[in-house]
Parts: structure tokens; sequence; C-alpha cells
């Protein structure tokens, strides 16, 4: 069974598709200096919708979803963003905690595993 890596780096590939199984990084937040928790997390959604797209899935084929936040202050702001975008119907299983994230500018980090 081939793989196949998009966006690929010298640490981690942006994603991996294997067999029918499509691997998402953590993405974070294009440019993520000032911006609130709801803008990051619209940014990160939407960049999840494009890899998956690129790897021949969407949204509704997500299987699990891991998300990291800088402060569970912002939950229900998060929360509200991903309610709005996430596939009625389609809810994946999912896990959200509060972490130091690898720059103070970002506030959310979101991980994705999805079918084809």
């Amino acid at each position: 069974m081939t793989i196949e890596r998009h966006e690929a780096g010298p640490r981690m590939s942006k994603a991996v598709v294997h067999g029918n199984t499509v691997y998402l990084a953590g993405i974070v937040a294009d440019a993520p200096k000032g911006k609130s928790i709801s803008e990051q997390t619209k940014n990160i959604l939407a960049q999840i919708d494009g890899f998956l797209a690129k790897a021949g899935t969407d949204k509704s084929k997500i299987l699990s979803a891991n998300i990291w936040i800088s402060d569970m202050a912002n939950f229900a702001d998060m929360n509200a963003v991903w309610d709005a975008w996430v596939s009625p119907g389609n809810t994946p299983a999912r896990a959200t905690v509060e972490a130091k994230l690898a720059s103070p500018d970002y506030k959310v980090e979101i991980m994705v595993v999805a079918a084809k």
C-alpha cells in the first residue's frame, strides 16, 4: 500500500495518506499574532478543509480530532466556531486539552484523522 505525503518538509508532512486514511499534522493559524481564538480557529478549519480536499475527502469523513488550546477560558469561543463548521451528524471522536503551544501567539492547534 502506498503512502502519499503532502507539504512534506525535513521535520514533518502537513498531511499523510495511507490507504483510505488521511492523517493531518497539528494545524495552527497563519499569521496568528493579535488574532482571537475564534479567528485562529476559523483559519485552521479552512486549512483543514483544504488539506482534506487535496487528499480526496472532506470534513464529513473526519474520524477523530485532537484540539489543544492555550487557555481553557477560551473553550466556549473555540467551540462556537467548531460547532458552526463541523458536519452535522458526522461529528468525530474528539479531545480538547489546555497546553502551552509552540509560540505564545498560538491560541489553538487542531489535528484530525479522516477516512477517504
